[in-house]
């Protein structure tokens, strides 16, 4: 891929607290669903990429995982996540939800030892507050470091977001484009079936179920009439087993159903989802559990 002379390119980190929004904002920003969004927090586990391209324009956004102090395996490996995405990063966004703004320490002690890099405070969910009281906050959190913009947005209704687009767009430096123009995420297929049925987990079951939960792909076969999807439910405990498939399967069903729905959209194809419930016994505190599972 040869780089035009004019073309810029750059890697943009949307960082902050579980529930801030940052999925949301990724997905209002490329138009497109990448990261999958619900209204429990630590929903992301991955560094979701999403690609903005333009004719002499690429922006990569590094949608992360909520910063957290981690207390098993899995989240340990959340974090590292997020350790990877600010080195990788030419611009930081700190989002922050305006109705819950106390900021985990670490985060500023992250920023204090970032040399070279453009960091933004992106207050949001701006929708549910004055502006009055969105400044306060705003003005509270800048006393704690020293931030290069403030952009106000509402990730959920829009506001905001073309001038925080311009914004990047305007501290995007020369570079080459680092993927093909066409390319909306580098994560295969695979990964968003599974993202998709994780995250009608998080909306159909409650508590810990979700949390202790991931999805591994066991097999994907494109046919030509549909797309068959095989792929395992591993849960934490014996006990969450009955919890996931409930009386008589219709839980698991309705799972299914829901999870089939979403990803026919997103394929643009019939499928046929063969969903099967394994126990891994404290899998999320196990090191290699953790790295088998992709994280």
């Amino acid at each position: 891929m040869e780089n035009t002379e004019n073309h810029r390119s750059g890697y943009v980190a949307i960082i902050g607290k579980p529930n801030a929004g940052k999925s949301t904002l990724m997905n209002r920003l490329l138009g497109n669903k990448i990261s999958i969004t619900t209204h429990k927090p630590q929903t992301t586990r991955h560094q979701i990429i999403g690609i903005h391209s333009e004719d002499e324009l690429q922006i990569i956004f590094l949608d992360t995982p909520g910063v957290i102090d981690p207390s098993y395996e899995l989240q340990k490996a959340m974090m590292k996540t997020v350790d990877r995405a600010r080195t990788d990063a030419d611009i930081i966004l700190l989002i922050v939800d305006v109705t819950d703004y106390e900021i985990p320490g670490r985060i500023f002690k992250m920023f204090s030892s970032m040399k070279n890099k453009q960091i933004f405070l992106v207050p949001n969910k701006i929708d549910k507050v004055s502006e009055q009281e969105a400044k306060v906050v705003a003005e509270e959190i800048r006393e704690k470091f020293d931030f290069d913009d403030t952009l106000f947005v509402s990730a959920l209704n829009g506001e905001g977001l073309q001038k925080l687009m311009d914004t990047i767009k305007a501290n995007i430096t020369s570079g080459p484009p680092f993927y093909p123009k066409e390319m909306l995420s580098e994560q295969p297929v695979r990964f968003f079936v599974a993202e998709m049925v994780r995250e009608q987990l998080f909306l159909q079951y409650h508590q810990e179920i979700p949390y202790s939960t991931t999805i591994n792909i066991v097999q994907y076969d494109e046919r030509d009439d549909l797309d068959y999807i095989s792929a395992d439910i591993v849960v934490n405990r014996e006990s969450q087993k009955g919890i996931l498939i409930g009386k008589g399967g219709k839980a698991i069903k309705q799972l299914g159903k829901n999870a089939r729905e979403v990803i026919e959209k997103f394929v643009d194809k019939k499928i046929y989802l063969d969903l099967h419930v394994k126990v891994r016994e404290k899998w999320r505190e196990n090191p290699s559990h953790v790295r088998h599972y992709g994280y």
